[in-house]
């Protein structure tokens, strides 16, 4: 269910940003009350994510406009496909239209990234997270579309979970004196997760009571090794540098998680325009 108050504001602030005392090309170039209609075309195979949002642009434009969609959000589609058909004020086309294909073609950039993964993973015990690094201000976007292109959220922000990170164990003084922190301090319902980097470090933070245990870009042969002394007394996430090269390599080591920033930080964008008719 899409939170509107938070798309809304997303997109309010994109408009702004795009046209802070309007549109002098299309106020100065075309009628009023001139209609016309546009089709939304995929030009590469993609996962279609964002519709709802490219959708609600229009709509906080002119809700005179119509939409008639042809695919839904998590759907594949093949170069050429028409995605929806857009009729209305020719103004309000226009204003709305980089602004809402700047958000799709993100949008379903990250969600076709990560349906790649996803069919990567598939058959083994593995799934695919995000994780917080997102797009300043897009961050409810971009994990949704993760979402859209059947991977899950890890984190969606600080406040969700204790993560226990190389720094934290640095500043608190280690992983024990960490967890037992946190344990003191958070209710029994928020899970505690712990970074690690060595088996010593795994052992350490299984030792302390952690829910669940990053293995921060270790060796394939030290993940495995952890995850079969962990035994399933604690979830298991591999993380760093996960690329679509080494994924099913990963996930072979028989670990619960696989987060990858990848799939949000540095995504590319879908290609998609909207043409008028």
């Amino acid at each position: 269910m899409l939170d509107y108050s938070l798309v809304d504001d997303i997109i309010l602030r994109a408009l702004k940003e795009d046209m802070p005392m309007g549109d002098i090309t299309t106020e100065s170039t075309v009628p009023e009350d001139e209609t016309s209609s546009a089709r939304l075309i995929a030009k590469e195979d993609m996962v279609v994510a964002g519709l709802e949002v490219f959708c609600r642009v229009f709509i906080l434009l002119d809700q005179n406009i119509y939409i008639e969609r042809y695919v839904n959000d998590g759907d594949k589609v093949k170069t050429g496909t028409v995605i929806l058909k857009i009729s209305g004020n020719s103004r309000a086309i226009l204003k709305a239209e980089r602004t809402a294909l700047n958000l799709l073609q993100r949008m379903s950039g990250i969600a076709t990234a990560t349906r790649k993964f996803v069919d990567i993973l598939e058959g083994t015990k593995a799934k695919i997270v995000d994780t917080r690094k997102t797009a300043p201000g897009l961050r409810y976007l971009d994990k949704m579309a993760v979402r859209m292109g059947g991977g899950a959220n890890h984190r969606f922000s600080l406040s969700d979970g204790v993560l226990i990170k190389d720094n934290h164990i640095k500043a608190s003084g280690g992983i024990t004196a960490a967890v037992k922190r946190a344990r003191e301090r958070v209710p029994h319902t928020v899970k505690i997760e712990v970074e690690t980097e060595t088996m010593e470090q795994v052992k350490e933070a299984l030792a302390a009571g952690a829910d669940i245990i990053m293995l921060d870009n270790m060796k394939p042969e030290d993940m495995k090794e952890a995850v079969a002394y962990i035994n399933g007394r604690a979830l298991t996430e591999a993380s760093g540098n996960i690329t679509a090269d080494n994924l099913a390599i990963v996930a072979k080591t028989g670990v619960d998680l696989i987060s990858s920033g990848s799939l949000t930080h540095s995504v590319k964008a879908a290609d998609i325009s909207l043409k008028f008719e």
